[in-house]
């Protein structure tokens, strides 16, 4: 497993688009949470509290986690797309061997990079806004949780573009599932409407981000449901990955 860990970061590392994404992720984390910290303070009538400014900050991540689906995708849809899946499948024929080694190398890239530049995000806002009095273990926990979401829409990006296997189709998949969908289940009536929305992909996933309860599920709660709807996606691409040909 070792050389596919080797192989599958020399991939990442080499292709500028994966390399970029991550950047791009970055940026909108830090950029937004500097402008929207700007507007809150300018705007606001009072002191402003920890947890505002924590939950300020973070805004970016909406944005952020379709850049990271994208590079998910991009990490097994692009080698569909050149042909160079064939290559891989011919060095590691075992194919669930070659996805794990995927998945594996992805989320420690992802989770790195997620969290220092949320962290990084938290640290802008709160100095721009100077809340009146802000708790550490917050803004470990914000920024921890806003990393493992951030990674969490990557890997379901992962699985959808081994499901689908095609770039643009597997990345409006992601952008459905991840932006659109969920905020369309907010708009459904009554009691089981409501449950189906607070139990949505990103609806639960994004309360280990703002920190916040809904209803039923807390924000640990809610990143665990996320990551069910994560797994089926990655174990139904698993199970056709060693079905199809390549």
């Amino acid at each position: 497993m070792i050389d596919i860990f080797r192989s599958e970061w020399t991939k990442i590392r080499s292709v500028r688009s994966t390399v970029w994404t991550l950047v791009v992720t970055a940026a909108l984390l830090l950029g937004l949470s500097a402008l929207l910290s700007v507007a809150v303070k300018n705007t606001a009538d009072g002191p402003i509290l920890g947890g505002q400014a924590i939950m300020t900050s973070l805004s970016g991540a909406m944005l952020a986690s379709m850049s990271m689906a994208t590079l998910g995708v991009l990490v097994i849809s692009s080698e569909y797309r050149t042909g160079g899946i064939r290559t891989s499948l011919l060095a590691v024929p075992r194919r669930m061997r070659l996805l794990t080694g995927k998945i594996v190398v992805f989320v420690a890239i992802s989770l790195v990079v997620c969290t220092v530049a949320s962290a990084g995000a938290v640290g802008v806002g709160v100095a721009i806004s100077q809340p009146q009095s802000i708790e550490m273990g917050e803004v470990v926990r914000s920024s921890l949780g806003s990393g493992l979401y951030l990674t969490a829409c990557g890997l379901f990006g992962l699985g959808l573009g081994t499901l689908i296997r095609h770039t643009p189709g597997a990345i409006v998949s992601a952008v459905a599932l991840i932006l659109v969908l969920p905020a369309m289940a907010n708009q459904l009536p009554g009691g089981w409407g409501r449950t189906v929305a607070e139990y949505f992909t990103t609806n639960a996933g994004q309360l280990v981000v703002s920190g916040r309860d809904g209803g039923s599920l807390g924000p640990w709660s809610g990143l665990a449901v996320y990551l069910a709807w994560v797994a089926v996606a990655l174990l139904a691409g698993a199970v056709l990955m060693r079905r199809r040909d390549a």
